[in-house]
């Protein structure tokens, strides 16, 4: 599968990639580590901070890409995640890493499953390590979309 035959069935639309708009996707999935740090909020709301990044940060790869889900679809966020492979060439055992968080957020706001601790721990440090490795793909693939010193191209 490639992001063109993703366009093809109608799971992405074509989406000029946009400097602003990556930068302000790195720096909000930067805000959600933040509040996914704090641990006097419930690991349910924390788990959903850094699972709020990861969706950021894979959102921002595709931007870099020229593509956006197609969010009217259901699944966007499965395509998202598992894009991570088109999109920056992230292995497949992250995917699947990745895929397993999405698939217990999706069962803790569906039917109510709590989130334990070490999924929540799990959770910020996968989140991290995307980010990292999303701004480094920019970086290196679409400098661009990354101002000199910009504040989404930092590491922190």
């Amino acid at each position: 599968m490639s992001l063109e035959n993703l366009l093809k069935i109608g799971q992405l639309k074509p989406h000029p990639p946009d400097a602003a708009e990556v930068q302000r996707l790195l720096l909000a999935a930067g805000r959600s580590l933040a509040d996914a740090r704090v641990t006097a909020i419930s690991p349910e709301t924390r788990f959903d901070a850094a699972y709020r990044a990861v969706m950021q940060a894979a959102l921002a790869a595709l931007m870099a890409n020229g593509y956006r889900p197609d969010t009217s679809r259901p699944g966007h966020h499965a395509t998202l995640v598992q894009g991570l492979v088109l999109t920056i060439g992230l292995v497949p055992a992250r995917v699947m890493v990745l895929d397993a968080l999405r698939r217990k957020r999706n069962l803790a706001d569906y039917t109510g499953e709590d989130i334990d601790d070490s999924s929540t721990t799990q959770c910020i440090a996968e989140a991290e390590r995307l980010l990292r490795d999303v701004k480094a793909w920019i970086r290196v693939n679409r400098p661009a979309l990354i101002a000199a010193g910009g504040k989404g191209g930092r590491d922190d």
